[in-house]
């Protein structure tokens, strides 16, 4: 043993048992009381998990509904507009104030195979975030921190510069969950590299994910992630009890809808 005596297990009738001398009797039982409280408390950090939040189905399912009606919207024309031409992120138009943008951008897309995966990993992410701060709660900041990457993608490029889809809302997302995963780990006494997991992962879920394709727009998926991860990080700090409360998560699922209602009012209003 450690404790520098002889022992010696012996398995009898289904139990393994310690044998030690008679004199090393007590110093055996301390000994492994403890190793038995040490073990416990590694196992209480390793086990302990964050609460989960009720919503996060629900507000995928709004997600997926949201991004299809305005696709039907868009392609049939819907009073006599251009949505594309109304909605899509303009960086020029976006630096000259036209703000909307940056919201309804998210919510275009070029065709069926560019929405389908878009829904696809933003139900997933969505799924993540939504179980780690409550549906409502998790889709606001995705909202909000999308309508960030775009504002920080207009701004980085060229005047002429245009893109469209939820994928900047989709790796805001996956910002988010990192932001989360980092703050749970940030006051473990686990080593660094398990501390800094979450944030390893993400980056390699990011390049995994979010740099392929010829029309990729690189740059907007990577000032979403980061907006995602500065949005999740607030979110993160948000006391359980409102996370917990339905009506803060009805009120935050109400209020990023309105977002998006009111941005697309504003944009389609200006293009009539």
């Amino acid at each position: 043993m450690a404790a520098g005596f002889a022992a010696e297990a012996v398995s009898r009738d289904g139990a393994w048992l310690l044998v030690v001398a008679p004199q090393n009797r007590d110093a055996a039982i301390a000994e492994l009381e403890a190793y038995r409280a040490e073990n416990n408390d590694r196992t209480a950090r390793v086990t302990t998990s964050d609460p989960v939040y009720e919503g996060a189905t629900v507000a995928v399912f709004v997600y997926s509904c949201v991004l299809m009606l305005v696709a039907v919207l868009a392609a049939k024309s819907t009073f006599g507009l251009e949505w594309f031409q109304a909605g899509r992120m303009h960086a020029g138009s976006v630096v000259g104030g036209q703000w909307w943008r940056m919201l309804t951008a998210l919510t275009l897309h070029l065709d069926a195979a560019h929405l389908m995966g878009n829904l696809l990993f933003g139900t997933v992410f969505g799924l993540l975030a939504g179980r780690s701060l409550g549906g409502g709660v998790a889709w606001l900041g995705i909202v909000i921190a999308g309508g960030m990457g775009n504002g920080m993608n207009a701004w980085a490029q060229p005047a002429a510069h245009t893109s469209i889809g939820a994928s900047t809302a989709v790796f805001a997302a996956l910002g988010m969950i990192v932001s989360h995963g980092l703050r749970r780990w940030a006051a473990s006494q686990e080593k660094p590299f398990k501390r800094w997991s979450p944030l390893i992962g993400g980056i390699l879920l990011f390049a995994f994910t979010g740099v392929g394709g010829e029309r990729t727009d690189v740059l907007a998926h990577v000032t979403g992630f980061f907006a995602g991860m500065l949005i999740g990080w607030i979110g993160s700090r948000v006391p359980n009890r409102w996370l917990a409360n339905r009506f803060v998560q009805y009120s935050a699922g109400v209020i990023a809808i309105a977002l998006l209602v009111v941005a697309w009012a504003t944009g389609l209003t200006v293009a009539m």
